[in-house]
């Protein structure tokens, strides 16, 4: 229980900071800064940084699904 409580702050924390990552490739980044408007740049570096959140979390789920399921199975073998 203990774990999961330092996993979720820890997973709260990198969801508050997103704007030390950088998303965007160098080529994306050039042709819509060349625009000369920010706000567009910024934009698409946030969605591309919330699109980015799905498959972390599906992987850890999973991940999480089958650590449960290989607990449970060691504990039925006890």
């Amino acid at each position: 229980m203990k774990k999961l409580l330092i996993l979720s702050m820890l997973f709260a924390a990198f969801l508050l900071i997103p704007e030390t990552a950088e998303a965007q490739c160098s080529m994306c980044r050039a042709v819509l800064e060349s625009e000369g408007d920010q706000s567009t740049a910024k934009g698409i570096n946030d969605g591309i940084l919330y699109l980015m959140i799905f498959p972390y979390l599906l992987i850890g789920g999973i991940g999480y699904f089958i650590y449960r399921t290989w607990k449970r199975r060691e504990k039925e073998e006890a």
